[in-house]
């Protein structure tokens, strides 16, 4: 069983820029080539080319050497084969954005209404204002008003363009910024090739066909390759085939790679054959994207709700039972389930935007009725008049002017400006969260962070600093507590175990000199291989000169680390056709395998269960207890007269093996560490530590990070154990016995990633205790992934994590620190918060608005609100209010409460109290000027004006009043817990004064100027002072309603809650169907006409998706989709993942549709 080493002709070197030029093999060739799989594919190579070798002549380029890198060749490979890149789809243009706002349903009908009204307000018949007509047409002040009739048509079609083009600039803004902040991150994805003999990390937009690139465990390959060498390859391609078994690869039976592909196992190098639009992926990419129009639905199939594509990986029955999809938050996971169960905050908001829409339906709707029969019975009972057809036209303007009515006291009525606020809230979180080194892939994960009630944490790299020395050793038969000197170990140990070291270790890891003087070197690749090369380092030793003597292509066989083998080893043939085999691996399960230890002379002596016993006691246990990682070094010689051994065979290979060294590798506690824990623990989260290391190592490290506390009883168990105690007798989990073990569980040592993924499952699914547990979880390795995806929040990490860690997560820590989770817990829960200050302002704004059109429409024929202001009210209580309360920048104080959890409503007793509070001050307020304020200013009286009266001063001031107390009731808002100062923090906040300042001096203007289109007239200084007065008694008010105890009401009712699962349940749709929101559901059955929530719902959407759709196109990999890297992620390809699979269920939030470049 050969290393799958090519061998290459000497002096091939770096190709050589005279011949630089035409290549001999074309773009056409290498697609048809790249189409071959397996025994096929390497006949094809051996008849057209001879060899891999072959195909690197002909391409120009050096297997061992690389490519030049001149600038005049690189550019001539972009012309000849393509550049490895993928287009991005042609943002919508601002015109289109205005279209798709235009479809709002609600806006439609207001526009129709307007347009009515303004084509009556034209028409005069004959006769028409005759007393004749009754009360309809008398009372009009002279002829120069009742031409003005058209001003309140033409005014709210104004309001419907300004309406529309707010939403659609909002739409286009967060397209260009998710587009700058995709373009900055594609630049940041690098991939490792070889140029001029050097290994150097490039964009992988740069790579260009005829590049040897090196590829590793956990990378996604960005392009088509052919294997040139390989150690233990293995490809996950289920993403291109649906095929869910990893693919074994090597030069003489598999050596195709293709993007987009997985590497998870092994390592090797590849020589680049296809890039961008001609690799495979890029091909099928093509295909898609062909038809545009009946393509387009097509790949509408494959989108998820909120844009993510569906994971393309089949899973098969065993996998299936453990990756079911996520409980709150995921897009789904199987391809048999079409429910994608919102997040948290979704789920109420949604239910919430279904009963308000229900409720300003109603409402509406029976305004419009009383006001018709009113006025009906009024004209043709009361007055007796009978209906002639010269009235008609005046009719008609009364019963439009109805109908106005009705459909402001359902615009006011729907908090349209809910999905805008989250939007807002969602959008300015994400991008402050990247300062604070989060980078958030999937929206939502933002705001279940804040509900998080537990983190299970990697231990290397997160808690740990990642930089790991050796700091003891055993070696000889004496333990040293520092790095022995050289001279100390016998000159034999020492050259087998820098040997050892040095070929049984990635090539790729290496210890650079450091960027700047004084700093300290640099690790580059696997963090403990660099302590072990730092101890040949220590020891004066160089490994570059044994790597250089015995190269890559040299190593007979590699079995590469894994999580099962912990352990890695190298096989070399000698010159007498013997072997020797050199492993690494954790102490305890290398020890097991040894039969023999070097002594202190050097010489092999036995080495019994017994002194293994001895040993573990005496060195690795006080070693463990220092919280240090143990690995253990040795050797195995296979001599020539028994033959070749059977490579497979793993267990009789990697057995009686010689023990070199023990070494112990320090990997400090970040400083940070230990108080953000602290801080976890006060927000009420609890955070376990889950590590492969040792027991007594985690043990260690969690005392030292606070995780673990003296005088606690506290549980710290080893995988083992931990799978012992929640299986039953069948091997299966039980959740009973689960529950049992994890509250009280803070480390588990030695676990595998099945661990993991069962422990993160049991909490999730487990229901003792008060509330249901929200999990988050850290992963770095490409075995994290069940984990990363089965969490509420998957944290992946930017720099130790693999492509595919990073895939399944949903927020990216780029600087691997523990203490940004907790930025992320604070911005989570500061959403959470935003939102519901602005549901507090916003529900009280609905409440009077709505109580007052209908009781003042039902009283006195016509809404005190006109139309057009009430559009004003909307969009200063929507737009402008959700970007002042979704702004405010989060205050350590958030950390001091517990989590809210899956169960507590969104609108609390406290909240209902402000509500209903505020509320009943302003309705007293209204009602006493609107049917007494003529007296009080005295002023005339505006009740029962006729059709084209001018404006009243007495309707102007109940305007004026009822937004006066809007804008301070916006300060009280600020707070959603009872607190007693409003105005804490509030210059933190220039948003939040800007918009209260820029509404208070448009409100100036509209009132002073705005005339008939507003149905305004100017007021006098001291009707403003009186109306700012009444104003500010909205805060006196407000300390009022503080001071009433909230327990004391026991009859308010809590809203908001998060859907039951006998809901979710009923929920489900038929495989293959759109999948609709709660809001759409209700729709389609009939018991909703339409309402405002879907008119935002929709437009303001557009806006959510607008962020996921770029965002997704930045993030998703995290690399940009416009690299060829991330194809896989994209949703057009979702549907190709096997030809026999059931097709992917469309799951789609809008008709709208972003489909992704």
């Amino acid at each position: 069983m050969a290393n799958n080493a090519a061998e290459h002709p000497p002096g091939n070197s770096v190709a050589d820029p005279s011949q630089e030029g035409d290549f001999g093999i074309t773009t056409m060739d290498l697609r048809n080539l790249m189409e071959l799989r397996s025994a096929e594919a390497v006949a094809s190579i051996r008849d057209g080319y001879g060899d891999v070798q072959g195909i690197c002549r002909r391409l120009k380029t050096s297997p061992i050497e690389g490519l030049s890198g001149n600038p005049v060749d690189l550019e001539k490979r972009h012309a000849s084969f393509g550049k490895n890149f993928i287009p991005p789809k042609k943002a919508k243009s601002f015109l289109a954005l205005v279209w798709e706002a235009l479809q709002d349903v609600t806006l439609i009908i207001l526009e129709i209404a307007a347009i009515i009204s303004l084509g009556l307000s034209f028409y005069h018949p004959p006769g028409g204002d005759s007393e004749s007509c009754g009360q309809a047409a008398s009372g009009v002040e002279d002829e120069g008003e009742a031409q003005a009739g058209w001003i309140e048509g033409a005014a709210i079609l104004f309001s419907v363009a300004i309406v529309v083009l707010v939403t659609a600039f909002n739409d286009w803004s967060k397209e260009k910024q998710f587009r700058g902040l995709q373009s900055r991150i594609e630049q940041e994805q690098k991939f490792t090739v070889i140029r001029k003999g050097q290994v150097i990390q490039i964009p992988v937009s740069e790579i260009v066909t005829g590049d040897i690139a090196q590829i590793k465990y956990g990378d996604l390959l960005p392009a088509d390759g052919i294997l040139i060498q390989g150690n233990d390859l293995k490809i996950d391609e289920s993403s291109l085939t649906g095929e869910s078994d990893h693919v074994r690869k090597s030069l003489d039976k598999d050596p195709m790679l293709l993007s987009g592909t997985h590497v998870m196992e092994g390592s090797g190098r590849m020589v680049v054959s296809a890039v961008g639009l001609n690799s495979q992926t890029g091909i099928i990419f093509t295909l898609l994207g062909a038809g545009d129009s009946d393509e387009e639905k097509k790949v509408k199939k494959t989108k998820t709700q909120d844009g993510i594509a569906l994971e393309i990986q089949p899973l098969k029955s065993e996998e299936a039972a453990e990756s079911e999809e996520k409980e709150e938050l995921k897009p789904v996971k199987k391809v048999n389930v079409t429910k994608k169960e919102k997040s948290v905050l979704q789920g109420k908001l949604t239910r919430l935007a279904v009963q308000i829409g229900k409720a300003g339906l109603i409402m509406s709707a029976v305004t419009v009725i009383i006001l018709i029969l009113y006025f009906v019975i009024d004209t043709f009972g009361v007055q007796g008049r009978t209906w002639e057809s010269e009235c008609t036209p005046i009719y008609i303007q009364y019963f439009v002017k109805f109908f106005i009515i009705g459909v402001t006291v359902l615009v006011v009525a729907v908090p349209e400006g809910l999905p805008l606020a989250v939007t807002i809230s969602l959008a300015y979180s994400v991008k402050k969260m990247m300062k604070d080194n989060n980078l958030v892939r999937h929206l939502d994960a933002c705001e279940t962070m804040g509900n998080a009630t537990a983190i299970c944490s990697d231990k290397t790299g997160t808690l740990t600093m990642n930089r790991m020395t050796v700091v003891q050793a055993y070696v000889g038969d004496t333990h040293y507590k520092s790095v022995p000197e050289p001279d100390a170990i016998m000159p034999d140990t020492l050259e087998v175990l820098v040997n050892s070291i040095s070929i049984n270790s990635a090539y790729t890891t290496k210890i650079l000199p450091p960027e700047r003087e004084g700093g300290l070197p640099r690790h580059v690749g696997n963090k403990t291989e660099c302590s072990l090369l730092g101890l040949v380092l220590e020891l004066k030793r160089d490994y570059q000169p044994i790597r250089d003597e015995i190269p890559e292509e040299k190593l007979y066989k590699v079995y590469t680390f894994n999580s099962s083998r912990k352990s890695m080893s190298t096989v070399l043939k000698n010159a007498d056709g013997s072997f020797r085999m050199y492993s690494k691996g954790a102490s305890e399960i290398v020890l097991r395998k040894c039969s023999h230890i070097l002594d202190t002379k050097g010489k092999p002596r036995s080495f019994s269960p017994k002194d293994r016993d001895d040993m573990v006691r005496r060195v690795i246990e006080p070693m463990a207890c220092d919280g240090l990682r143990t690995i253990c070094v040795a050797y195995r010689d296979f001599p020539a007269e028994a033959g070749e051994p059977n490579w497979d065979n793993e267990n009789d290979i990697l057995n009686d093996l010689t023990c070199i060294v023990v070494v112990g590798i320090e990997d400090p506690v970040r400083p940070e560490v230990p108080d953000a824990i602290s801080k976890c623990q006060r927000a009420g989260i609890t955070v376990r530590m889950v590590t492969g290391d040792n027991i007594n190592t985690a043990r260690a490290i969690a005392t030292k990070c606070g995780i673990l506390l003296p005088g606690e009883d506290f549980l710290c168990m080893e995988g083992k154990e931990f799978n012992l105690q929640i299986r039953n007798d069948k091997g299966e989990v039980e959740q009973e016995r689960l529950d049992k073990v994890w509250p009280n569980l803070r480390v588990l040592a030695r676990s595998s990633p099945t661990d993991k993924h069962t422990l993160v499952k049991g909490i999730i699914d487990s229901t003792v205790g008060e509330t249901r547990q929200v999990v988050a979880v850290t992963g770095d390795g490409t075995n994290d992934g069940p984990a990363l995806k089965k969490a509420d929040v998957g944290f992946a990490m930017g720099i130790a994590g693999t492509d595919v860690a990073k895939e399944a997560s949903d927020i990216i820590l780029t600087d691997d620190n523990f203490s940004s989770i907790v930025k992320a817990v604070m911005w989570g829960r500061n959403v959470y918060d935003s939102i519901s200050k602005f549901l507090q302002f916003q529900l009280t704004v609905n409440v009077v608005a709505v109580i007052v059109a209908f009781t003042g429409a039902c009283i006195t024929q016509d809404s005190p609100l006109k139309a057009v202001q009430m559009l004003w009210v909307n969009l200063i209580m929507d737009t402008l209010a959700s970007l002042a309360l979704a702004t405010e920048p989060p205050t350590e104080s958030l950390l001091l409460r517990r989590p809210y959890g899956r169960n507590k409503p969104l609108i609390s007793r406290t909240m209902m109290k402000n509500i209903l509070g505020h509320a009943i001050y302003q309705l007293v307020i209204i009602f006493t000027l609107l049917f007494a304020g003529e007296k009080i200013f005295d002023i005339d009286s505006g009740r029962n004006a006729p059709l084209h009266s001018p404006p009243s001063e007495h309707y102007t001031i109940v305007f004026n009043v009822f937004v006066m107390m809007q804008l301070f009731n916006e300060i009280n808002a600020r707070k959603i817990h009872g607190e007693r100062n409003v105005f804490e923090g509030i210059y933190r906040n220039p948003i939040f004064c800007s918009v209260v300042l820029g509404t208070f001096v448009l409100q100036i203007i509209i009132v002073q100027f705005g005339g008939k289109p507003f149905s305004c007239t100017a007021l006098t200084i001291d009707q403003w002072l009186w109306c700012v007065f009444i104003g500010v008694g909205e805060l006196l008010w407000g300390q009022l309603i503080t001071a009433i105890p909230t327990h004391r009401l026991k009859f308010l009712m809590e809203a908001g809650h998060s859907s039951t699962k006998e809901q979710i349940q009923q929920e489900g749709l038929n495989e293959g169907t759109d999948e609709i929101d709660h809001a759409e559901m209700e729709l389609r059955r009939g018991q909703i006409l339409w309402f405002r929530g879907l008119n935002r719902i929709q437009t303001q959407i557009k806006v959510v998706n607008a962020f996921r759709s770029s965002l997704y196109e930045g993030l998703e990999n995290p690399e940009s989709r416009n690299s060829i890297h991330s194809f896989m992620a994209h949703p057009d390809f979702a549907s190709l993942s096997s030809d026999n699979e059931d097709p992917i269920p469309t799951i789609q939030e809008t008709g709208d549709e972003i489909t992704g470049p």
